[in-house]
């Protein structure tokens, strides 16, 4: 077969990840903390892109300053557009530098409360070492107990042993001993211990407990308590059920964690995306714009455009260059806002039931149902609700949380697998603490609603909703 040179048409399809595409995706899926971030860096990073300061003049307070808004909803944007270095710049930025409105608010709102701002808070080692210096140490006991004090877990049990303080400290292992046990009776109760069974020990001779059946159970019996196995300790230690029942409310009274109380874990409070409000009959959607910065092209480049002042070729190109990326992410984060409007749409659409009524309400619902409903891609859909919080009458919840499979019922249809949990934790919230029930005995239950599930189903959602076994929810 010879082998001849020719040419032919073919016509092909393939999937392009152009900039603005990528920037879309990645924005999509950021919480709203990390867009603000993101937006932050490219303030930085960028300066054909500048934030709009919304400043009313306190001569004129009736006269508004336009600022940057979002388009309207019904306004369709088309991600795919191309940008060429011979466009009409001016009519391209003046779409996303469109004049609006903002509420004018009055001086006198009321300032930040005093409790709102929060001293520094003292850790377990600093607690432990002031108490230290009221007994006076010597300058051995000082360098060991700071080798004890920054060496204790966030519940406050000792994680060195006492070898490896005494080689640090260049002490004897007696002497570490000592230090040890003058730490022990700081506060908190139980601080400084080694284990389980020494912290409740320390706490129980605090109480002048020592030689009673408490100290009795803790020191021998544990793991019998562990399993609430009641009638084998009074066997054990030879006592009767009352006086055991007695000694166990106080060892359950007692700190397992001591340390806990000073604990740095910073909280992170939830500040939802979007909010969703009754009104009437009805309900509004409306996105959480609190925080975000607003944006706009800085109209210095824009003017140096638009006017065909002089400037090199290598500025002019640089120009363009940060001029379309400023227009991409504008037009990005509006298509988020937008997006996740029309999802949170949708679910209200399919789960009236639960915004009206509460959890026990909720409907199975997949990906593909608001996919298909909105016409966009199933991944899309994944994107929007990672990581993305709605504030609603029954509460706060993540998007995630509206998408749950089914469980099927006894006579036919389903029902959401977050309701039959909800189900299962009112029917142990509301058992005989005596006589707790079984998980043979909450599926009978269930049956009984016309729920079909089976007995390792519950025990599973029973651990995923951190709820006991009933053999150790048994109260006597």
């Amino acid at each position: 077969m010879a082998i001849e040179l020719r040419q032919q048409l073919k016509l092909t399809q393939q999937l392009i990840m152009t900039p603005q595409l990528q920037m879309a995706i990645k924005l999509l899926q950021l919480s709203r903390l990390e867009l603000v971030d993101t937006i932050r860096q490219e303030l930085e990073e960028n300066p054909a892109l500048e934030e709009l300061q919304e400043t009313v003049s306190a001569e004129h307070p009736e006269q508004e300053e336009p600022v940057a808004e979002a388009p309207s909803e019904n306004q369709e944007i088309a991600i795919q557009e191309k940008l060429t270095d011979d466009m009409d710049w001016s009519n391209y930025i003046d779409e996303y530098n469109s004049p609006g409105h903002f509420i004018y608010e009055s001086e006198g709102r009321e300032s930040p409360r005093f409790e709102a701002f929060v001293a520094h808070k003292k850790s377990l080692t600093e607690h432990l070492l002031w108490q230290l210096m009221m007994v006076s140490p010597t300058e051995e006991q000082q360098r060991i107990s700071s080798l004890i004090a920054g060496n204790l877990t966030a519940n406050g049990y000792l994680d060195i042993s006492l070898d490896e303080i005494a080689l640090l400290a260049d002490a004897s292992v007696e002497k570490v001993e000592e230090v040890l046990w003058i730490m022990q009776n700081f506060d908190p109760m139980g601080v400084c211990a080694r284990n389980l069974e020494e912290c409740l020990m320390i706490q129980a001779k605090q109480l002048d407990l020592k030689d009673t059946i408490v100290t009795e159970i803790i020191q021998n019996h544990l793991h019998l308590l562990e399993n609430r196995n009641i009638k084998a300790i009074c066997k054990a230690i030879k006592c009767s059920f009352k006086e055991a029942l007695a000694a166990i409310n106080v060892i359950k009274s007692l700190d397992p964690r001591p340390g806990r109380m000073f604990s740095d874990d910073n909280f992170q409070y939830i500040t939802p995306d979007i909010y969703v409000y009754r009104f009437e009959d009805d309900y509004v959607i409306v996105l959480n714009d609190d925080g975000m910065p607003k944006l706009r092209i800085n109209p210095f480049y824009r003017n140096a455009i638009e006017k065909n002042q002089k400037i090199s070729d290598n500025a002019k190109d640089y120009i363009q260059d940060k001029m379309r990326s400023a227009a991409w992410l504008i037009r990005s984060i509006h298509q988020r806002q937008k997006t996740i409007y029309r999802v949170m749409e949708s679910i209200l659409k399919f789960q009236r039931e639960f915004f009206d009524k509460g959890i026990a309400y909720l409907k199975p619902m997949v990906l593909r149902d608001v996919a298909q409903d909105i016409d966009m891609h199933e991944s899309t859909i994944s994107r929007v609700t990672t990581n993305k919080y709605a504030y609603t009458p029954q509460g706060i919840f993540e998007l995630k949380y509206f998408f749950n499979s089914s469980i099927n019922r006894v006579h036919g249809g389903s029902v959401a697998s977050v309701s039959v949990q909800e189900k299962i934790r009112k029917l142990i919230e509301s058992e005989d603490r005596s006589k707790p029930y079984s998980d043979g005995k909450i599926v009978a239950f269930l049956k009984q609603s016309n729920i079909n599930i089976a007995r390792r189903t519950v025990a599973k959602y029973r651990e995923i909703m951190r709820i006991l076994p009933s053999h150790k929810r048994k109260q006597f």
